[in-house]
Parts: structure tokens; C-alpha cells; sequence
């Protein structure tokens, strides 16, 4: 069978299901907040996936002190790291694209995303855009818009490397072709949100030598 090959100028990938395994340490941070206050766990784990913890916070606690929970919620995801791992592929994949033809877009705060990444094993990304550099998080464009601007391709140049249904709607606004991964959603649901192509994780995805000023060429099994 002919492996599916896709061409692009670069490539963003989301951090959480993509990079980075951190369900079981979201899925306990999450779980101790929906129980404080009465709610449903696996509904908010859900609700949370993939978007900003302070639009969560918001949409099930209109009456809250929202930045005092969003910090409440930051700190306790910052503390717990301990299974945080990458997922199979991941930093082999990264390591093979030159700096400056990738960008790590999350819906995570940038020293969120600077522990989980290093918890992980991966060097801090050239372009790393984060809820705290934006205005609007996934399912809104701007998080890949900015992606874009960061390595210099427009929109349509770059594959988003998503798992989450909210990031494939942001990079499809945004203008990207979206590839989604397996690690956390249903194909049904990747399917809804407008992927493009569906894999089961980076170890899917394989990445022809990069030639300076060239296309990159990723061949997807």
C-alpha cells in the first residue's frame, strides 16, 4: 500500500495528546475541581480538553472568581507532572525538523507548557505560542494564526498536528490543513471537527530528509 504523503512549509502542533501524554495528570487535576464544586468529573475533563482551563472555568462557573480558579487550576497542573511523558514518536519527529520550520501551539500557560515540555524530555521549542500570548483560545483561530506568523509561512503552508477537536476547528479557521491523532479522541468526532487526515500518533508520521527552502515532505502510515 502507497503511504499518504502530504507537502507543507511547516508544521504546528499542538502540546497535550499530541507531544506530550498529560491525561492522567489533567484528568486528576480536573477530577479534585469538578468534585469541590458538584460537577459531573468526566464531563469536565471532557469540557476542559484541548482549550484553555480559564474558558472552562467560565462556561461552568458563571459566578466565580475566574482568575483566582484559572490560578488555582494552573498551579495544580504545574505540581503534578510526575507520569508526563512523551508520546511515541514525538521527539524523534521534532528533532528531525530544522528549528525554524515548526511552532508548538497549546492552549496550556507558557510555564505550563515549559514544565510539561521538560517533564517530557523535549528542548524548548524556537516558537512556542501559549494562552498567555494570545487573546482567544482554540476553537478561535488566532492560536494558529499566530503559529503561522511565528515561522514565517502563511496559513495555508502549515499542517496543524492536532488530537483535539477544538484545535482542529482553530487551525481549520486559521486556514491550515489539519492531521489528527488518535491519543485521545475518536475518529467520528476528529472527522466532525474537519481533519484532513487521521493517524494514530507521531510514530505514524514519517519525515523526509528537509531540504533548505524546500517543502517538507511527510509520508503518513
Amino acid at each position: 500500500m502507497v503511504a499518504m504523503q502530504i507537502r507543507c512549509r511547516a508544521l504546528l502542533f499542538d502540546m497535550d495528546g499530541v507531544l506530550v501524554d498529560s491525561t492522567p495528570a489533567v484528568a486528576r487535576v480536573w477530577t479534585a475541581w469538578a468534585n469541590r464544586f458538584g460537577l459531573v468529573p468526566a464531563e469536565v475533563v471532557r469540557q476542559a480538553h484541548g482549550r484553555p482551563s480559564i474558558a472552562t472555568i467560565r462556561e461552568l462557573l458563571p459566578a466565580a472568581d475566574h482568575r483566582a480558579e484559572d490560578l488555582a487550576i494552573q498551579k495544580a497542573e504545574i505540581e503534578d507532572i510526575d507520569d508526563v511523558v512523551a508520546l511515541p514518536g514525538a521527539i524523534e519527529l521534532l528533532k528531525a525538523l530544522p528549528a525554524n520550520r515548526f511552532a508548538v501551539v497549546t492552549s496550556a500557560t507558557r510555564a505550563l507548557a515549559v514544565v510539561r515540555l521538560g517533564a517530557a524530555g523535549f528542548a524548548l521549542p524556537k516558537y512556542l505560542v501559549t494562552s498567555s500570548d494570545i487573546h482567544h483560545g482554540k476553537p478561535h483561530p488566532e492560536p494558529y494564526l499566530r503559529g503561522a506568523q511565528s515561522v514565517g509561512v502563511p496559513p495555508a503552508g502549515c499542517v496543524v498536528i492536532e488530537d483535539a477537536p477544538a484545535g482542529i476547528q482553530s487551525g481549520k479557521a486559521a486556514g491550515s490543513r489539519a492531521l489528527a491523532l488518535r491519543t485521545t479522541t475518536a475518529d467520528s468526532a476528529l472527522h466532525a471537527a474537519g481533519a484532513d487526515w487521521i493517524v494514530m500518533d507521531c510514530s505514524n508520521i514519517h519525515l523526509h530528509p528537509v531540504k533548505e527552502d524546500k517543502d517538507l515532505l511527510l509520508e503518513l502510515f
